[in-house]
């Protein structure tokens, strides 16, 4: 994989059955709120009690949508969803670290209990930045973290302890 003239070398992939799992949960989902919708009458009237007689449900179906297209991205992107051109880190299609910037990857558990791996970047703020849910993960998080780590010593130049398995 290439971005220019720079050579991508992949960290992480994710893992299908997650990705199909969210995926026909939207599908279905989308099916019961289309389901609920009102046709009847003809499509003007139809469509002003979509907007007005039920707006939560368009919500919810717009919602829904939503979380559908984001995970469609992440199905394009999961054979090289975490990946480096020796300068930059690359998450998914949207996010990017500069490797210089990183100072390590903890495993952390959220909200809602669900574990997952958090980049420390060091760039004056506290907030760890999440690159993946653990669950995701085609590789061990811990093979994870030290190909970030490995990453991120080789852009920066210095020597940063990293374990290898």
């Amino acid at each position: 994989m290439t971005n220019g003239d720079r050579k991508m070398v992949v960290i992480a992939r994710l893992r299908a059955a997650p990705l199909v799992g969210w995926q026909f949960a939207c599908a279905v989902l989308l099916g019961v709120l289309a389901a609920r919708l009102n046709w009847e009458g003809d499509p003007i009237d139809a469509l002003r009690y979509m907007i007005f007689g039920q707006p939560l449900l368009l919500i919810g179906i717009a919602a829904v949508l939503t979380v559908w297209g984001y995970v469609f991205g992440m199905w394009r992107r999961r054979g090289a969803y975490l990946r480096h051109d020796g300068v930059t880190l690359y998450r998914g299609g949207s996010a990017r670290w500069p490797l210089v910037l990183v100072k390590g990857v903890v495993v952390t558990r959220g909200e809602t209990g669900l574990h997952s791996l958090r980049l420390v970047v060091d760039d004056d703020s506290e907030v760890a930045r999440e690159l993946v849910k653990l669950y995701m993960l085609e590789d061990p998080p811990e093979v994870v973290r030290d190909g970030v780590m490995f990453a991120a010593a080789r852009a920066s130049g210095g020597v940063r302890p990293v374990t290898v398995h």
